[in-house]
């Protein structure tokens, strides 16, 4: 059976997607492409890039997923880091970022997704967004479907947990209106399967 594809620059992402996936029983194979991201605020068109990128390497229909994170009042820079999470390094500093913000009462903040499925042709994204708040603390311990170190301090709005604290089932069937990009896709995907696994199918010849 002719499997989806998923590339990614963040093997993280790939255990939660092919976790997700797994349960689905679709079948799905995780690539790690060492992207070269764009100068752009923007995920959408970073995302359809991506896509291109990892067509031209993989020669196949594939998926991706870019990311953003805007927290509201940062200071003098609101909505920062955007779709620059991971040239920012503000993942990798939780510390830095809470002693930045320390002083910040007003603390939402919100992910964004952009799946993009790119069959060499035509693009088909699917957007996400999680909001919610940061916390004044790290909290909760790491685990193999944690995208992001800022699990650590993102608590999901109408939650008194972070993303970290919660357990696998705690974070799949928590229900406080976020939206997510990949449900979206599999739902899309489950309808249109056919037409796609025949699309994957020539494409792989």
């Amino acid at each position: 059976m002719e499997k989806l594809i998923f590339a990614t620059g963040n093997i993280n992402k790939g255990f939660e997607i092919e976790e997700r996936f797994n349960r689905e029983r679709i079948p799905i194979e995780i690539v790690k492409i060492d992207f070269n991201e764009p100068e752009l605020n923007d995920i959408t068109t970073v995302s359809k890039r991506k896509a291109i990128e990892a067509y031209q390497i993989l020669e196949k229909p594939c998926f991706v997923i870019d990311s953003g994170f805007n927290i509201y009042n940062y200071p003098n820079n609101p909505g920062y880091p955007g779709a620059f999470v991971r040239r920012s390094g503000i993942s990798k500093d939780i510390d830095g970022l809470l002693n930045t913000l320390k002083d910040v009462k007003d603390r939402r903040c919100q992910f964004l997704d952009c799946l993009t499925f790119y069959d060499g042709t035509e693009f088909y994204c699917f957007y996400g967004k999680d909001e919610g708040t940061i916390t004044y603390e790290k909290r909760g311990k790491e685990n193999k479907a944690m995208r992001s170190a800022l699990w650590y301090v993102f608590q999901p709005k109408e939650s008194v947990k972070t993303l970290a604290e919660m357990t696998d089932e705690e974070r799949i069937k928590r229900k406080d209106g976020h939206i997510s990009a990949k449900e979206q896709f599999i739902e899309w995907y489950q309808k249109n399967y056919k037409s796609v696994k025949k699309l994957v199918k020539e494409k792989n010849i």
